[in-house]
């Protein structure tokens, strides 16, 4: 069975710096996994709306939170605070911000980022 590793700190395939975030991902055996780096301010809708042009994310998100605490509100009125050490899944259609001065790393097994 094949192995593959990879570091997000010395070898990502992807870095990508947007308004307050950092997306950095590795591709190992045909998967795509990103560590998403978002500062105090980050906000869906004020830093990535202007990039992808929707009125909210229409991408599936899948991850885990390390550092930091978000919010995610749903376009259907549904919302949810996670904070390090709590796996999500968020559908398609939602806003989502840093809550507090801190700011929050995850890493995502499925989405989209800023694309």
């Amino acid at each position: 069975m094949p192995i593959e590793v990879k570091n997000f700190t010395s070898s990502p395939d992807e870095v990508k710096d947007m308004p307050n975030a950092r997306m950095e991902a590795v591709n190992i055996l045909g998967q795509r996994i990103m560590k998403l780096t978002l500062h105090p301010d980050w906000k869906w809708s004020k830093d990535i709306k202007p990039l992808i042009g929707t009125d909210s994310c229409q991408a599936t998100h899948t991850g885990i939170i390390i550092e930091g605490t978000i919010h995610c509100v749903c376009d259907d009125g549904t919302e949810a605070t996670y904070k390090a050490g709590d796996a999500y899944a968020i559908s398609p259609g939602h806003d989502a911000w840093v809550e507090g001065d801190a700011q929050a790393i995850v890493y995502e097994f499925a989405g989209m980022w800023g694309e």
